[in-house]
């Protein structure tokens, strides 16, 4: 009688092997990074702990004695305090402007930075200078060298053109919170720009040259075709622009010192910290900040992720 064999045991799937092996791999190829996870831990988080903490706090150095926990009550004094009302008033306003300003140079530079003439490379450059500049500096350089009512070169320009008796208007006590936004416009525009000739390169060309053989003008080509490609680029430009120049302190600082109506948020958390020396309402309003800048932070990543989609689609 014949003995049966037994079946042959199927070999083992990938799929079923240990993942012991691995999740060591994973981990060797991980390890470096951890110290630098651990840093940026210890650099960004920790005070950031610290921080919300505090902002429970009724902490006033100046009365050390009544320090003790204030529980949602810095967080309503930022919201019903007149003096910060007025900076996020503020703070809305300024962002809102250099942004919607900053976006329409931009796309305009862009525009005529797309089109091929002798020279392209070295006006490029020239326009990405002012984003280069330290923030502090361009904010002296049109304090003193543009704003000055003496030796400026606004009033130089005026008293050019109309001769000794024109008007040498003092241009940051006369429009304190417009001479900001000039600043930081200045600085601004060329990384709107930069974004949005990115933008215009990654257009088809074959739409283009369709639109043109079908009797487009340029004005409908615009419109119909450019406009509606840029709109992500364009999204993109704003919510980055607004995570920036909502926490804008230096040019605030520098020109008006808070003064004449310009104090944003920032700026009056300075203030409030180093000043009134309450950590407490500082710490809150700081708090403010940081989640306001995730909000617009998460919109901006949800756009870049969604223009990789579009270009891997493409491809």
């Amino acid at each position: 009688m014949t003995a049966i064999a037994p079946p042959a045991q199927k070999p083992a799937s990938p799929e079923r092997k240990p993942t012991a092996m691995r999740r060591t791999g994973d981990w060797a190829r991980r390890a470096p990074l951890l110290p630098a996870l651990v840093f940026l831990i210890i650099v960004t988080q920790l005070p950031f702990v610290a921080t919300l903490v505090i902002s429970f706090m009724d902490w006033n150095s100046l009365y050390p004695d009544d320090r003790g926990f204030a529980g949602v009550g810095n967080y309503a004094d930022v919201f019903t305090d007149a003096t910060l009302r007025k900076s996020v008033i503020t703070t809305i306003v300024l962002t809102v402007a250099v942004v919607l300003i900053s976006l329409l140079l931009g796309l305009a530079i862009a525009l005529l930075l797309n089109r091929a003439f002798r020279g392209r490379g070295i006006v490029r450059t020239l326009m990405i200078a002012p984003f280069l500049v330290v923030p502090v500096a361009a904010a002296l350089l049109w304090k003193h060298a543009l704003f000055n009512p003496e030796y400026g070169l606004f009033n130089g320009i005026l008293t050019w053109l109309f001769g000794p008796d024109a008007p040498q208007p003092d241009w940051i006590t006369e429009a304190p919170l417009w001479s900001v936004i000039a600043s930081l416009v200045w600085q601004w525009t060329p990384f709107m720009m930069l974004i949005l000739l990115a933008g215009l390169q990654s257009q088809p060309l074959d739409a283009l040259e369709a639109a043109k053989v079908d009797g487009a003008t340029p004005v409908q080509m615009f419109r119909f075709l450019t406009l509606p490609h840029m709109r992500r680029y364009l999204e993109l430009g704003a919510l980055l622009g607004s995570i920036y120049i909502v926490q804008n302190f230096d040019a605030v600082f520098t020109l008006t010192s808070g003064g004449l109506g310009t104090a944003n948020l920032p700026y009056t958390i300075y203030t409030t910290f180093y000043q009134a020396h309450d950590y407490g309402r500082a710490s809150a309003a700081g708090v403010v900040v940081v989640i306001g800048t995730i909000a617009i932070a998460t919109f901006a990543l949800r756009v870049v992720s969604s223009l990789f989609q579009e270009e891997e689609g493409r491809a």
